[in-house]
């Protein structure tokens, strides 16, 4: 019985632990850049703000710069990913993320 509890209060410090860790993620800013476009993304995936070098855009070059946008989300992202591995894949828990 004893066991038992130790077990559960260590289960309830793990969660503890894994909920800080998640905070900790969502609340931090995470940024993607390609070679015209900077995104900022919240650790929850949230994008909070894209800024686009005007100064080496041509008006003619639209297409690229969706591109680049791409890019850079998708780099922002990654870098989400890598924190939430680095932070909460100790616990190896399936479908975690």
């Amino acid at each position: 019985m004893q066991n038992m509890q130790a077990m559960l209060k260590q289960a309830q410090a793990m969660q503890k632990d894994m909920l800080k860790s998640k905070s900790e993620i969502e609340n931090t800013e995470f940024t993607g850049q390609s070679s015209m476009v900077t995104v900022t993304m919240m650790g929850d995936k949230s994008l909070s703000s894209i800024k686009i070098d005007a100064d080496s855009l041509d008006k003619d070059d639209i297409e690229a710069l969706q591109d680049m946008i791409v890019v850079a989300v998708g780099q922002a992202n990654k870098k989400i990913d890598e924190a939430y591995e680095q932070k909460l894949g100790k616990y190896n828990i399936p479908g975690l993320f």
